[in-house]
């Protein structure tokens, strides 16, 4: 008779860490798979359209470039306070905040021309730290639980937005609740002709090498990640843990807004009801899947973005429902859940009698 045993590993092979993403990303598709199947589609068939919806033109590799955009910044946010043991789920909240932050600075008529784009993502990235400083003092002065109060707040500003756009920022001429446009020199400047990739793709790259960087080689990283993996020693060790998770909230609520300030500035110009589908709750799995590296964010964003812009393609070519794609992307992180208990135990297969 076969027995499995889960047993702990004396040791985590390197190599387990780059292959156990991509294949929690194929059981993924794998499982998927049956719900293809149920829609009564051919499997092959619908991702190779959803391939082609993502990656099949110049034109479809620029959108899927620019899905991944807000997703890489709430993922990278995410990073940063999940490293240290800060549970913030509140990026969709930070996201808005910085959006209508940029929305408000970029409508202004008095600030020189020059001034405007950099005072935008100045004002996208404190709003979304303020958001985020809120649940980080409930933590640290008052002891709430910081994913109740980070996700709480989520609606508190989502419901917030939509008074302001219902009223003060309402479209008097079309009736629509949307915010003011902003000035044309408020917009991101488009760095490939003929299509939408925009200022806000070199942001979310050099923002994952600086947060990398702080993580590897700085003395804050080094606070984090030691909070982190054990806050009893860092504390024994001189560190002040409440000042890490408050530091760590600012910078990962500075991220989510920068998400923000590159939709309306980017892509919308204004803030709308729309202007974010989920992307801070993508945000988590975005890095988890990414194991919480800060450089792993970005190919697991543009895996999630090829997914989102492919789905339309292959909902339409074949017949699959659209909201297949966030079967995906749900899918994808349990399996990588899954996939991470193997990189600390390993699946023992014995006889039974052979001890």
């Amino acid at each position: 008779m076969i027995r499995f045993r889960i047993e702990p590993r004396a040791r985590t092979p390197a190599w387990l860490n780059v292959v156990l993403p991509v294949a929690a990303i194929l059981a993924a598709l794998i499982l998927c798979s049956g719900l293809i199947v149920l829609a009564g589609t051919d499997v092959i068939g619908a991702y190779a359209a959803l391939f082609r919806g993502a990656l099949g033109s110049s034109f479809n590799i620029a959108e899927t470039i620019v899905k991944a955009t807000p997703i890489t910044l709430t993922g990278l946010a995410v990073v940063v306070a999940f490293r240290a043991k800060f549970w913030n789920i509140g990026g969709e909240g930070q996201l808005l905040a910085g959006a209508m932050a940029a929305a408000f600075i970029g409508a202004r008529e008095f600030l020189p021309e020059w001034s405007i784009v950099p005072s935008m993502i100045v004002a996208g990235a404190a709003a979304g730290g303020a958001w985020a400083l809120v649940p980080a003092i409930l933590r640290t002065r008052f002891k709430v639980d910081d994913v109740v109060a980070s996700l709480m707040l989520n609606f508190v500003i989502l419901y917030g937005m939509l008074a302001l756009l219902d009223g003060p920022w309402k479209d008097t001429l079309s009736g629509y609740p949307d915010s003011p446009d902003i000035r044309l020199a408020a917009e991101f400047p488009i760095l490939i002709e003929r299509t939408r990739i925009h200022l806000g793709v070199i942001i979310a790259i050099v923002s994952c090498v600086a947060v990398w960087f702080v993580m590897a080689h700085t003395t804050l990283g080094y606070a984090i990640r030691a909070v982190g993996e054990n806050p009893r020693a860092a504390a024994f060790s001189g560190i002040s843990i409440g000042r890490v998770i408050v530091l760590s909230a600012l910078i990962s609520g500075a991220l989510a807004g920068l998400a923000g300030v590159g939709e309306v500035a980017g892509l919308h110009f204004q803030v709308m009801a729309t202007i974010s589908p989920g992307y801070g709750y993508t945000g988590i799995v975005i890095a988890m899947l990414a194991r919480l590296n800060p450089l792993g964010v970005i190919p697991a964003s543009l895996f999630f973005a090829a997914v989102i812009t492919g789905a339309e393609t292959m909902s339409r070519q074949t017949g699959v429902p659209v909201f297949l794609a966030e079967v995906i992307q749900g899918m994808a992180l349990v399996c990588m859940l899954v996939a991470l208990l193997f990189t600390n135990y390993r699946l023992r297969v014995q006889r039974a009698g052979t001890g």
